[in-house]
């Protein structure tokens, strides 16, 4: 039923979406050099590798930590719009449709990151599709900005931020449901549009 349901929103919101997405592509090609998307290789369910879609919110060739604070200089004028919006993760209706992710569920993360996951907590959390969105993405909406008050971001990210993240992850996955998931849904849409 999870799955069905994903297919149809993700449709759906394609469809209804693909305006938006037309203005949003050209606005990211019109601001600097380079593709308007982005893929980067995530872990995905049963510890599968997939390619997410993002809008690319980073300028080309721009090397540096995996995390990015409020005021990354590789963060584009468009993009740091995008990223204060979330419509930069709107392409992953894309990898929601083709079935790597789910409308809600644990986010995605980079190889090197889920190694750094406890064993136990790393096995619950991918026993499902990941998610464009679920109760992590809305309590740390502002992950940023708490980036960007660190001193070291990349090492705050991995020693605060990616073990409350697993730690929620893991609670979403032992308690989930349909009605939980539109409850999700709603906050995170509440959340973008209070923003």
């Amino acid at each position: 039923m999870k799955r069905a349901l994903d297919v149809a929103v993700a449709g759906l919101a394609l469809v209804v979406c693909s305006p938006l997405f037309a203005v949003v592509a050209l606005m990211v090609r019109l601001d600097s050099s380079g593709p308007a998307f982005f893929r980067q290789e995530r872990v995905g369910l049963h510890g599968e590798p997939f390619r997410i879609h993002k809008f690319r919110t980073l300028r080309v060739g721009s090397a540096g930590p995996l995390v990015s604070p409020t005021k990354d200089p590789r963060i584009t004028p468009v993009g740091a719009v995008l990223r204060r919006t979330k419509l930069d993760e709107l392409p992953q209706l894309i990898d929601v449709l083709g079935g790597s992710m789910s409308v809600v569920g644990p986010r995605p993360e980079v190889p090197g990151y889920v190694a750094l996951w406890p064993d136990a907590q790393r096995e619950v959390i991918l026993s499902v599709r990941p998610g464009i969105t679920d109760p992590a993405s809305i309590v740390l909406r502002n992950e940023a900005d708490e980036l960007q008050a660190a001193e070291d971001p990349e090492r705050h990210y991995v020693e605060v931020l990616l073990p409350r993240k697993a730690a929620m992850y893991v609670e979403y996955v032992e308690t989930m449901s349909l009605r939980r998931d539109a409850a999700i849904v709603a906050k995170t849409v509440f959340a973008v549009l209070g923003h």
